[in-house]
């Protein structure tokens, strides 16, 4: 295939894949084959929507070597194991979609696919072994995956999928049909459980959390976004209205006669403890806001959530007769983390900018509906090793954050 026409087909996979949600930010990979000796793919932490030929890479299938000074996506070997497996395939796609991510979570493959499913994908889904994100032992589990199906696709357990296809349409339909059957999968178990039929993920989300023990007691507060300027911060209500600004010193508003947000303290208190913080945003998003209310700390089952969110998201109890007290013991359990889980109020998530923050409440959200697929199957108690969680946290933190 043509080099230029190449990356040129990389670059619009990406935002196509950005634009149907299966892609975000700089998450994933795309690639092209070139030949039968090279392929190109997309660079390491560079947002999807701002490249250019340039910045997409031709890397060797043999031996992964690459020339000039920007730098392949890590899972380069996964493709090219894709690559040389497959000669019919000329374009890889991997992901961390949110449903296909979940369904990797069940520990099985997925041996029933039909219809139109069936036709684009193929009727059988295997189940790559884990490995941290980048290394060997990941490419491997890849790569036993496709030796043993001929499907499109492959789930990646705690990681997401690798969609394969003859060309940048071939493989983008098996991506977005893959998150199709993958929702289709907790839909059916949520009617193994209860003998009830849904439509949504949502509902499963309702009943995992309803199966766990809840406090009603705990009183829901209105959610608030803020953004810190320059001595201040500026709250701004999740469902509209107003924004309110506070002096960060005395936590009180600038103006005299608004009225003080019952979540101020918290954000004050994270402003002044996290001095790389300078954005907060409230999640309610279905999972989460459900999960809150069980009092759950959800650990690491997908390891964007160890890189992002961190080890673990605590819950914390917020008293609005106390909110101090309440607001300092929250940041404590943010210790270390990008997020906290508010009882009976969802999570607050916190990042370097406003968009930092999103990105941390898109892992924290999935996060939650990962907690809800492992617990629908049984498997609440597979959750990436401690020690790598750790080692994920300290790597991104420290070198792939810093590319942003």
């Amino acid at each position: 295939m043509d080099l230029m026409q190449a990356k040129l087909d990389v670059i619009k996979a990406g935002k196509l894949l950005c634009e149907r949600g299966l892609i975000q930010r700089t998450w994933g990979n795309v690639s092209c084959r070139i030949d039968e000796n090279t392929f190109v793919i997309t660079p390491s932490g560079r947002d999807y929507q701002s490249l250019t030929p340039d910045d997409i890479v031709l890397v060797k299938i043999e031996d992964l070597s690459y020339e000039g000074d920007v730098k392949p996506s890590s899972e380069k070997g996964v493709h090219a194991a894709c690559y040389k497996l497959r000669s019919n395939v000329n374009f890889v796609i991997h992901t961390h979609q949110a449903m296909a991510s979940l369904a990797g979570l069940t520990g099985y493959d997925i041996n029933h696919l039909e219809g139109e499913s069936a036709e684009i994908i193929g009727k059988h889904v295997p189940l790559a072994a884990y490995g941290l994100p980048g290394t060997a032992t990941l490419r491997e589990g890849v790569t036993e995956a496709v030796k043993r199906s001929q499907s499109k696709a492959v789930l990646m357990k705690h990681h997401g999928a690798v969609c394969m296809g003859t060309d940048l349409e071939d493989a983008f339909n098996v991506a977005n049909q893959l998150e199709i059957a993958c929702k289709e999968i907790f839909l059916e178990r949520y009617r193994e459980l209860t003998g009830r039929t849904i439509e949504c993920f949502d509902s499963l989300c309702e009943y995992i959390a309803s199966t766990l023990q809840q406090d009603t007691t705990t009183e829901e507060i209105p959610a608030y976004n803020s953004e810190r300027l320059y001595g201040v911060f500026e709250m701004t209500p999740v469902e509209g209205g107003d924004a309110i600004m506070i002096d960060l010193k005395t936590g009180k508003p600038l103006d005299k006669e608004a009225e003080v947000p019952a979540f101020a303290e918290l954000h004050a208190e994270i402003y002044k403890k996290k001095s790389n913080v300078n954005a907060i945003v409230h999640s309610k998003e279905k999972a989460t806001y459900e999960l809150s209310k069980t009092g759950v700390t959800i650990k690491p089952f997908l390891d964007d959530f160890a890189q992002i969110v961190g080890v673990s998201m605590k819950n914390a109890e917020y008293d609005i007769n106390n909110r101090l007290k309440s607001a300092k013991k929250a940041v404590k359990k943010m210790r270390f983390r990008d997020a906290v889980m508010i009882k009976h109020n969802g999570a607050i998530c916190v990042g370097s900018s406003e968009e930092e923050a999103n990105a941390v409440k898109l892992v924290a959200e999935k996060g939650c509906k990962s907690f809800v697929a492992a617990t629908a199957y049984g498997k609440e108690d597979k959750y990436i090793n401690p020690l790598e969680c750790t080692l994920m946290r300290v790597i991104y933190k420290t070198k792939y954050s810093k590319k942003k």
